[in-house]
């Protein structure tokens, strides 16, 4: 009788870290999502990504170490960009994502890729990390920071 009471307990904390594990899997899937979604727009300055993806009270540091807000962020995209500057592309590679409840830790590699108007394409690489916070069933960014990475790092 002992040994099945066992068996019971065991198989109910079996379940839980289950359900817990695929809990985490979920949020980490949305957030890796999300993540990416905004990867793919951020070259075009799909304002409504902007939106969706930082928080009204997002603390952004810069990788120069300037502090922005969003609203500031916001801002930054009603300026046109000079032609120079060129189209840019960018992608999150090596994600890492640590999960505490309804914060999600996230930290990547971004790559970032300009091609120029005379067809050349200059390659940056950046170290950042964002905490993103579940509000009303849905995460954005609350607080990010950026690092570039040197080429000697590299």
């Amino acid at each position: 009788m002992k040994f099945a009471k066992v068996v019971m307990i065991l198989a109910a904390l079996c379940s839980v870290g289950a359900m817990a594990t695929r809990t985490q899997t979920t949020a980490t899937q949305e957030v890796t999502a999300l993540l990416r979604q905004f990867m793919e727009a951020a070259g075009r300055g799909d304002r409504a990504i902007f939106e969706k993806f930082f928080a009204d009270d997002v603390i952004y540091t810069r990788a120069t170490g300037v502090v922005i807000t969003k609203a500031d962020i916001m801002a930054s995209l009603s300026k046109p960009a000079p032609a120079s500057e060129g189209r840019s592309t960018y992608s999150a590679e090596d994600i890492t994502v640590h999960e505490y409840g309804d914060t999600v830790i996230v930290a990547f590699r971004l790559e970032g890729q300009t091609e120029r108007g005379d067809g050349k394409i200059e390659t940056a690489h950046y170290r950042n990390t964002g905490t993103f916070l579940r509000r009303d069933g849905r995460w954005q960014a609350v607080a990010w920071q950026a690092t570039k990475i040197s080429e000697a790092s590299k």
